[in-house]
């Protein structure tokens, strides 16, 4: 297999695709809604796609919202981030009152120092009431000193343990966010981050893959037994490929029927019989209804991969793992093929969003 591309593939930026129809319909390229268009655009969920398209080129942020909740739960979660974000802001501000009226006490108390040194020092300083007097003076403030500091390390202990609690609904917000919720693995938007994290260092790309994988014949599956079914099954198979590698491994669930992995620290060879173990696991496992009888498989899997050294950036890399996973369905199906060099894809798909 040469790293080398000798070839330039034609293919289309799909990126560029989703933010040119946003820009063209007024929309604002934040990650939610940029979800929306890409599903629409590979055109796994038909009912979302006609719903986005009949907004026209007037669509409103809510109504983009509302139908973001209604096929993604996880939409939601924009509009509790914005209630921690307040939380944060309010509990930074009551921090930053306590740290004044420390600041003003202290000044206080400085302000009162000096003038019992000028009293000390002063001409008429002899005197054993005037001693006696500043010694009162002086215990009384250090004392009350003293009483404030321990309030404000309390109030501020108090107020780290609230932005504490406020960071760990942000983080689980994230986890939400960032998690496919028929599935369970990583959505969309956080393989994104992962994938486009590849290429921030030149140290890791000659040991590390991108595996795409796509159920074969899911329509039929669909079709013939219903989403319900569909769904459990994309679910069971999602269950499947996480059993079958590593914890570290990045596996995602990027759109319908298809899947991504991944896989750092592993060479050509181990990428593929990563994507060959997880091949010959689902093809090995009984999808059968334990009441009715049913019977929905076999079930398999086609794979394509590409390493990220045969690529020079994310756009690249996931096209070229794209065309192989193209090449292994147009190839037979239940196989695993890697990206080589004058491979191609018919890419005649449209997008039912451009259509008047």
């Amino acid at each position: 297999m040469s790293t080398a591309v000798a070839q330039k593939v034609q293919v289309p930026d799909i990126a560029a695709q989703v933010t040119y129809a946003m820009r063209i319909m007024g929309v604002a390229p934040i990650p939610r809604n940029y979800e929306l268009f890409y599903e629409a655009y590979i055109g796994s969920n038909p009912k979302l796609t006609r719903e986005l398209a009949a907004l026209g080129s007037k669509a409103s942020q809510e109504e983009l919202d509302e139908i973001g909740a209604k096929y993604f739960g996880h939409h939601h979660g924009a509009t509790a981030i914005d209630g921690a974000h307040t939380k944060i802001v309010g509990e930074l501000e009551g921090l930053l009152r306590l740290l004044k009226q420390e600041q003003t006490s202290l000044e206080s108390y400085n302000k009162l120092l000096d003038e019992t040194f000028g009293r000390i020092t002063g001409k008429n300083a002899t005197s054993v009431e005037i001693i006696k007097s500043v010694v009162g003076v002086l215990t009384q403030a250090t004392g009350d000193t003293i009483n404030q500091g321990k309030e404000m390390v309390e109030n501020v202990a108090q107020k780290s343990i609230e932005m504490d609690n406020v960071r760990k609904e942000l983080d689980e917000y994230k986890r939400i966010a960032n998690t496919d919720s028929l599935t369970q693995l990583s959505n969309r938007r956080a393989f994104d981050d992962k994938l486009s994290a590849i290429y921030n260092s030149t140290m890791s790309r000659g040991v590390t893959a991108l595996i795409l994988a796509d159920i074969d014949h899911f329509k039929k599956i669909n079709d013939t037994y219903g989403h319900p079914v569909g769904d459990k099954i994309l679910a069971s198979v999602g269950s499947l490929i996480r059993a079958n590698v590593r914890k570290d491994i990045l596996v995602a669930r990027t759109g319908g029927e298809e899947f991504a992995m991944i896989v750092e620290g592993n060479t050509e060879e181990e990428a593929m019989a990563i994507a060959e173990r997880i091949r010959v696991a689902l093809e090995h496992t009984p999808f059968k209804n334990s009441k009715t009888g049913v019977n929905y498989g076999p079930i398999t899997i086609s794979l394509g991969f590409c390493m990220a050294s045969w690529a020079e950036g994310p756009g690249e890399l996931y096209s070229k793992a794209d065309i192989a996973l193209y090449c292994a369905k147009n190839g037979g199906r239940n196989r695993t093929m890697p990206f080589e060099d004058g491979m191609k894809k018919d890419f005649a798909k449209s997008w039912l969003i451009y259509r008047k």
